[in-house]
């Protein structure tokens, strides 16, 4: 660990937890009090193969792996406070990945606590335990604790349980007291959720039951992030739709985000709300379950304004061939056409025209911001944007638009001259609106005349009552 630049004494810190500890989860622990966050348990085989990127539209450090997923994704507000946690059989790989991210966190943790068998089955986690040796390489441990200490660590995590055991088992404190009386190094204790730490106040009572400089906590934070509050939990919904804000400003990924949700509803997750969040599929829906859709909307246009500033002023806007595809950096704005016009319309009227096999689309979305590219084929000939859409049907707008301008086709925009297909919808609009109008004269002409027939018929009614009345009086 990096001692220089964050300290290990009396604090409060969000644990390590797989699918939970991501950007949305830390930043909200930090905000209720918590002193240091954990991000979940990164293998270190798939981040030996990522790249760093920096995320100038989330504004964000991205590590992303070669099928462009993003691994790990940290921002400046964390940097001197998150811990970047590794799983890791190997010296080398471990210190390859160290360096790699060494400059975006506070500090670097080896997993060999974690007894589950996709950890241990690698040689990673609690199976690190086992090899003193292997240990001391990595520079890392939990256990074996006076002999680790001599290598030069920061501070030792304990988690007060056994191999065998699972949170339903209760916490060994009298165990990380006595790693904490053996050693000089800051000890944090693990495991205390459920059994012993509730609330904020629970917190100190299980720092001193244990011995240890600090505490750690998971599963109580993931229930209610607002643990590490010294004035006091917060309502669950409240906890709830805070978190659905970082993961929506942060673009995290919509299952992340339907998950760590369900985890905090718990024995309500069959409630409607939890119902609700359980059927959702995008951050939309989600946020729609939790009433934050205006802020959705808010926040993906203010990204989308983002990501076109940054596309347009980076990208040429006159054709260029990349990989044998023409591409431009052009973007379909829909308020540019007539209501019922699309630039793939016209295109395939166009084509039509010149006797050209109909354009064909492939589409691809990229993982780490799900924005779509598509490529259209014309005449053996590619076509694209540059730029990527937020939508699929808008990428392959772009491309057709990419595909006219280079070939000097009308693309029907308003105020443009008039493509074949516009052209052809005004003179079907005209002929409509002419039978239209034939329709209202005929319409007009009968209501005429059945006003008339009525007229007439009241006239023999008024004239018949008026003899039948005579014919009385007589």
């Amino acid at each position: 660990m990096a001692a220089g630049r964050l300290t290990f004494r009396n604090i409060n810190a969000l644990a390590p937890m797989v699918r939970v500890g991501t950007l949305p989860m830390r930043l909200l622990a930090l905000d209720y009090g918590a002193d240091v966050v954990y991000c979940e348990e990164l293998i270190d085989i798939k981040m030996a193969q990522c790249r760093r990127v920096v995320n100038d539209v989330l504004d964000t450090v991205d590590f992303v792996a070669p099928d462009d997923r993003v691994m790990f994704r940290t921002c400046g507000k964390e940097k001197e406070r998150v811990v970047f946690q590794m799983g890791t059989a190997d010296p080398d790989r471990a210190l390859a990945v160290a360096r790699l991210v060494e400059m975006d966190v506070a500090a670097i943790d080896v997993n060999m606590g974690c007894p589950k068998e996709y950890s241990t089955k690698g040689g990673m986690g609690a199976a690190l335990l086992s090899d003193p040796d292997k240990i001391e390489a990595l520079e890392e441990t939990v256990a074996l604790a006076q002999r680790i200490e001599k290598v030069g660590v920061a501070a030792i995590a304990v988690h007060g349980r056994f191999k065998d055991e699972r949170p339903r088992h209760p916490v060994h404190c009298d165990y990380i007291q006595a790693v904490a009386r053996a050693v000089s190094v800051p000890v944090i204790a693990n495991g205390g959720s459920l059994d012993l730490v509730k609330s904020y106040e629970d917190i100190e009572e299980f720092r001193c039951a244990t011995g240890a400089a600090s505490v750690m906590l998971a599963r109580a934070a993931m229930w209610n992030a607002s643990v590490f509050r010294s004035q006091g939990l917060l309502p669950l919904e409240r906890v709830m739709q805070e978190y659905l804000k970082y993961a929506i400003q942060y673009d995290n990924h919509a299952f992340n985000t339907k998950y760590c949700l369900c985890q905090m509803l718990r024995d309500k997750v069959e409630s409607p709300l939890g119902k609700q969040v359980q059927a959702a599929q995008t951050n939309a829906e989600i946020s729609e379950a939790l009433g934050l859709q205006e802020f959705y909307r808010q926040t993906e246009e203010q990204l989308q304004t983002r990501r076109d500033a940054l596309q347009s002023s980076s990208l040429p806007s006159s054709p260029v061939v990349d990989g044998g595809v023409i591409t431009m950096a052009v973007k379909f704005e829909r308020r540019e056409y007539p209501p019922q016009i699309t630039p793939k319309m016209v295109l395939l009227e166009w084509s039509r025209k010149q006797r050209m096999e109909q354009p064909l689309y492939e589409t691809v979305q990229r993982p780490q911001d799900r924005a779509f590219q598509s490529t259209v084929t014309l005449d053996e000939k590619k076509y694209r944007s540059s730029l990527w859409e937020k939508s699929k049907k808008f990428a392959e707008q772009a491309a057709a638009i990419v595909c006219m301008r280079v070939l000097g086709v009308p693309e029907g925009r308003v105020g443009d001259k008039d493509s074949d297909l516009v052209c052809k919808r005004k003179r079907e609009s005209r002929k409509n609106g002419r039978a239209e109008e034939e329709r209202r004269k005929k319409l007009h002409v009968a209501d005429d005349v059945l006003q008339e027939l009525e007229t007439s018929e009241q006239r023999v009614v008024m004239k018949t009552g008026s003899e039948t009345s005579e014919r009385s009086a007589d």
